[in-house]
């Protein structure tokens, strides 16, 4: 894991070590382990490297250049079975100059040209400039896991893991978006959408290639990959026994991957059906005992940590409990998972996780499996449980719509609406508007009568529900069953916005910490996605193919529960944790620092804000809407 930057400007041919340098240094936390340069006056070219040295801590320095292919690469992440492809390409002719995985891409760009990316497998964004052909490459792995992001002007491209790193370029502009900042008040971003105008974050299972034609810059984006969900009635024609141990055959070679590295790898483990199967599978595999990381919240509402230990205790891993009281969730946390993580969120997960990852770091763990995935692609979500019942025939009967509301009745507003709605643009793009976003267009509606009338008339006839629905590709919808119509727009927007960020990579790589989501391995996608949607979900039973997967090493309590989301207590409680959040509130939100922003109008939020809610789902939504203000004018 490391922080990559650059920035190639032909026409403008000499050094500028001093700000590649400062572009590098602000990335620090995600690489403190070295750096290193590439810097070529003659071609405008400067490329920086952060380095976290978790394999080859000794000759894996970066960048990495093939001298006689012209070839110089700057590598985040991780390219798992390089060692077989190494062999290969070693059989092939190849030399290495490493026993870095990174340098295997450098050699099957040679091999392949640019569809070198269908033979990379891992969590990755990376920059690699072919001097011969003038050309520089970005890419970024099939579902935003690591990131990268790049600014475009004047003949010229910026590119940086972060946002902040690319601001220490002095010609990177840093105007921000009304439309991204609607965006992010209501939680769901578009796919290349930040905060900041004309910063692009590369999407998923995208390159961008980027080529001099006489000092001016051709750029062409292309996809090299996406979650192609089969047709309806298409899938997987397989008897649950055969399916059944597909399941576990890909999932042990995904674990067993990422398992691999020249430092200690560890698990975190919530005590969710995903992390503890990933533990199970990775205490069978390493035969010793694995390093077990939980967090556990001072609210037992929203505490699993008693069902993480049995797991723990179950298979033998030497169990780590980071007790979190809800007090910690705001205050300079809240302010340091912001800026981490360079967009707002609803649910102080982030700020938890982020917690959990400085205690992990102090323990000398640089690496951990994660649970991430799981949910989006055996069918985890109780919005795409709800979108099962709601239209496939075969649950017509309204008991299963009653039952999974009871059960999520905590999450009311935001893992649920309360009450359905719809929006046109979603129905005439998808045939129905999916649960997931339902409880986001409440949140908008709400926010709606928040805005500043200046913000208003600015942004007059923008409907961001609408920009969303338009954002996915139709030919991958259309034909689809429900379950993964709901699945694939789940996955092109909150799985990347979301769950990948400010629960993922960002507040991780606050303190140095590589995680690796084994359900996210492409292999293990493919696979599940061509399950029958009746597999995944069966007789109301989410990720029930999964559940059989693992049967044997769950706790029979665990196999049989139903999901229960992983979420952080909300701000309006306890007495601690509600001063917390006011001593931010009149930091940031007091009139003079909300008509300086000018998002929303003081008065009408501040009658918001001292509304007495004793509704679940409003007093969920208020403290939704709360916490991306908060981030909002943090950022800002």
């Amino acid at each position: 894991m490391c922080g990559i930057a650059g920035f190639w400007n032909p026409q403008k041919k000499q050094s500028q070590k001093s700000v590649i340098e400062n572009m590098a240094k602000e990335l620090h936390h995600r690489g403190p382990d070295g750096s290193g340069y590439h810097i070529d006056p003659s071609q405008g070219l400067h490329m920086g490297h952060t380095r976290l040295s978790i394999v080859d801590l000794n000759s894996g320095d970066q960048p990495i250049s093939d001298q006689k292919a012209k070839l110089t690469i700057t590598a985040n992440g991780e390219f798992y079975d390089y060692k077989k492809t190494r062999g290969l390409l070693k059989t092939q002719g190849f030399d290495f100059v490493t026993k870095s995985d990174s340098e295997i891409a450098l050699k099957l760009y040679q091999k392949y040209g640019l569809n070198f990316v269908d033979h990379l497998r891992g969590e990755f964004a990376f920059a690699l400039f072919d001097e011969k052909k003038k050309r520089l490459v970005l890419v970024r792995d099939r579902f935003g896991i690591r990131p990268l992001f790049y600014h475009i002007q004047n003949d010229a491209v910026f590119y940086a893991s972060e946002i902040k790193a690319l601001f220490q370029h002095p010609d990177v502009p840093q105007d921000i978006c009304k439309m991204a900042q609607l965006h992010q008040m209501i939680q769901v971003t578009l796919p290349g959408q930040t905060l900041y105008k004309n910063i692009h974050a590369l999407k998923p299972g995208h390159m961008l290639v980027i080529t001099d034609k006489d000092g001016h810059l051709k750029v062409d984006e292309k996809q090299y990959w996406d979650a192609d969900f089969p047709p309806q009635g298409q899938h997987q024609n397989a008897s649950d026994e055969e399916l059944i141990e597909q399941v576990r055959e890909k999932l042990v070679e995904s674990v067993s991957f990422r398992l691999e590295a020249d430092v200690p790898v560890a698990c975190y483990l919530s005590g969710g059906i995903d992390s503890c199967s990933i533990l199970g599978m990775a205490a069978s595999i390493q035969q010793s005992p694995v390093k077990a990381f939980t967090i556990a919240f001072d609210d037992h509402r929203y505490d699993e940590s008693s069902m993480a230990s049995q797991m723990a205790k179950m298979v033998g891993a030497d169990q780590d409990i980071l007790k979190i009281s809800t007090n910690k969730l705001y205050g300079e946390n809240f302010e340091k998972a912001v800026w981490h993580s360079e967009r707002t969120f609803y649910n102080t997960l982030g700020v938890a996780k982020m917690l959990m990852s400085e205690h992990v770091h102090k323990q000398g763990i640089k690496v951990v499996i994660t649970g991430e995935g799981s949910d989006e692609i055996f069918g985890g979500y109780a919005a795409f449980k709800q979108d099962m019942f709601l239209h496939d025939p075969k649950y017509l009967d309204p008991k299963y719509q009653r039952k999974l509301k009871q059960n999520n009745r905590i999450f009311s507003g935001s893992i649920l609406a309360e009450k359905p709605v719809s929006h046109i643009a979603f129905e005439q793009k998808m045939g129905f508007t999916p649960s997931w976003i339902q409880p986001w267009i409440l949140v908008y509606e709400q926010v709606k009568s928040l805005l500043h009338e200046d913000f208003v008339f600015e942004l007059r006839g923008y409907d961001p529900i609408a920009a969303i629905a338009e954002c996915l590709d139709s030919s991958q919808i259309e034909g689809r069953h429900p379950l993964d119509r709901s699945q694939y727009s789940w996955m092109k927007t909150m799985l990347e916005g979301q769950i990948l960020n400010w629960g993922g990579d960002r507040v991780d790589m606050a303190h140095s910490l590589e995680s690796r989501p084994a359900f996210l391995d492409h292999h293990v996608v493919e696979m599940a996605i061509n399950i029958d949607p009746h597999t995944r979900i069966r007789d109301g039973i989410e990720k029930w193919i999964l559940r059989e997967a693992m049967k044997n090493i769950l706790p029979k309590a665990l196999y049989e529960r139903e999901k229960f989301a992983f979420m952080a207590p909300p701000a309006m409680s306890p007495a601690k944790k509600i001063n917390n959040s006011k001593a931010l509130q009149k930091k940031y939100l007091h009139p003079g620092k909300l008509d300086e922003v000018g998002l929303l109008h003081a008065s009408k939020f501040e009658t918001y804000l001292e509304k007495n809610l004793k509704d679940q789902a409003l007093s969920t939504r208020r403290d939704i809407v709360l916490n991306h203000a908060l981030g909002m004018h943090i950022l800002s």
